[in-house]
């Protein structure tokens, strides 16, 4: 019998989760767990996306515990996915989660004395920190000896020199923990280690890596490590994204609660759920619905999107001190040529010089194939990149949990 790695990545109502197998991380199972809090609905997928099964259980007219629906979402995936497992055992298990604070900068064990430093830290992100905890909490009760592993979405960025991290507030606040963190590392992460075997010159050089899904952010690699990002304090800071704003001045958010009477809850509410695409064009947080409308306000949102990316790059050009390359990921990044073109379409001034047909044909490429979308002989190169943030936790896991069979 051979071991697996399960990876797992929590939200406020679902577990998604991937199943590798441990030696040479070949996907064996993903799948996920929707409708916590109601009625969870369990679907295991093959790696081809095929349903191999479906469950629902619960009443959602009946109160939940919210403290035990993961131990219950989890007993239920435990015990039907040996079926799944073409023989192969479970012998650890990763987790995203997104804060690591100053703390932890690299994946960590698992343990309770770590939980409880990862629980303080849920101020810096009360949206996400809870819900990625939770299952972690709850798998050591289920499966008490499975050896567990955090990886986290701000380690990556925290190369980034202490002048980029730092807000023009008393430095009391920074001190306290008010600083920029950058998010979405365990993308970047991977992007880095996949640019060597892509394009060399990007990897050793200047690199901005732009990952576009509903939640849009952008990285200044120098050399492979990072040197600066577009989130910063709260995975809000930066680009327009689906439901949030990006950033914003803060003389609004007074405006809001002089004006308009709003309280922190409904701020956050209306920046983090009901700005971004959905916000501006009043149709769709979806990039494709959007590209497909017709409407004006579908085009301007587009618009907006990109132009705000345009200048993101613009930013992170004059932190890196030129540009070598840019890599599309995540996605919209990998999926919507038409907003990469858009995006490229503004960047001549820097070098950029965009094929047309090549950027057309790079959205239908097979499964985590990339894709040079740039002329050749264009001084700054334009990649399309399939991110991978699961294989990466499952690499963090087999090293930290199985490090003999990581050595060989």
């Amino acid at each position: 019998m051979s071991d697996a790695i399960a990876v797992f990545n929590a939200g406020s109502s679902s577990l998604k989760f991937s199943v590798f197998e441990a030696r040479a991380l070949r996907p064996l199972l993903h799948g996920q767990i929707e409708g916590l809090g109601s009625r969870p609905h369990l679907v295991l997928k093959a790696p081809d996306g095929a349903v191999l099964e479906e469950q629902r259980w619960g009443d959602a007219a009946v109160p939940h515990d919210a403290d035990r629906e993961h131990e219950q979402a989890l007993t239920q995936l435990l015990e039907r996915m040996p079926v799944h497992l073409q023989g192969h055992a479970l012998c650890a298990a990763g987790h995203r989660i997104v804060h690591g604070g100053a703390r932890f900068t690299a994946p960590v064990r698992l343990d309770a004395a770590v939980l409880t430093e990862l629980a303080a830290l849920t101020p810096l992100a009360p949206l996400h920190q809870p819900h990625n905890l939770a299952p972690v909490e709850a798998l050591s009760r289920v499966a008490p000896t499975l050896p567990q592993v955090g990886c986290f979405d701000t380690a990556f960025h925290t190369t980034n020199p202490p002048v980029a991290q730092r807000f023009a507030l008393p430095r009391a606040l920074h001190d306290a923990g008010v600083r920029r963190y950058g998010f979405h590392g365990l993308s970047y992460e991977y992007i880095a280690s996949q640019l060597p075997g892509i394009d060399a010159w990007a990897a050793q050089g200047r690199t901005i890596v732009l990952h576009l899904g509903n939640g849009a952010s952008a990285c200044a690699l120098h050399g492979g490590q990072s040197v600066a990002s577009s989130m910063g304090f709260t995975a809000l800071e930066g680009l327009m994204m689906g439901t949030r704003s990006g950033s914003l001045d803060a003389g609004v958010l007074l405006w809001l609660m002089d004006e308009r009477d709003m309280g922190p809850r409904q701020i956050e509410h209306l920046l983090y759920s009901e700005s971004g695409l959905l916000g501006v064009s009043g149709i769709s947080a979806d990039m494709r619905t959007l590209l497909a409308s017709d409407r004006p306000e579908a085009r301007e949102a587009v618009a907006l999107y990109t132009y705000r990316i345009q200048r993101e790059i613009g930013s992170l050009a004059a932190a890196l001190g030129g540009l070598d390359a840019i890599v599309f990921t995540a996605g919209i990044g990998e999926h919507a040529a038409p907003v990469r073109e858009a995006v490229c379409q503004g960047l001549a001034w820097l070098g950029v010089r965009l094929d047309e047909a090549a950027n057309a044909g790079a959205s239908g490429m097979p499964d985590g194939q990339s894709a040079r979308i740039s002329v050749p002989g264009s001084p700054v190169t334009v990649w399309v990149v399939p991110t991978d943030e699961e294989r990466m936790i499952a690499r963090h896991t087999r090293r930290l949990a199985l490090p003999d069979l990581h050595a060989a």
